[in-house]
């Protein structure tokens, strides 16, 4: 059992390879000995609800939540605090944290500019 977690989520696609990239991360992150699940906003399972309830029944108490998407559009800005902020009402013992979108961090934008300019 653990108490810190973290759930990659994405917006979901109906082509199963889609994911590959994302499941990636997640094996990379578990890697590390971090507890990792992946959540989709649509068209692909699990949703954020069932990651977040999975984890809490593991025990865990501190969910951090890092959206893979590269900028912050509607789901980003809008869906998905909704969501985030249904669940606390619903868990109010435990720490969920809605962290950036991965493509706002730096070093991601680094990654890319250094990758498109190869």
């Amino acid at each position: 059992m653990t108490a810190h977690a973290v759930i990659l989520f994405g917006h979901g696609s109906r082509d199963p390879l889609w994911r590959a990239p994302m499941d990636a991360v997640a094996e990379r992150v578990a890697a590390k000995g971090i507890t990792v699940r992946c959540a989709f906003l649509e068209l692909t399972t699990p949703d954020l609800r069932t990651s977040v309830e999975e984890l809490v029944a593991l025990g865990v108490r501190h969910i951090a939540v890092v959206p893979m998407f590269l900028g912050a559009g509607r789901h980003a800005r809008d869906d998905l605090p909704r969501l985030v902020d249904e669940l606390k009402r619903g868990h109010p013992d435990l720490q969920l944290d809605l962290r950036m979108p991965v493509g706002e961090d730096p070093r991601v934008l680094d990654l890319l500019a250094s990758i498109a300019s190869e």
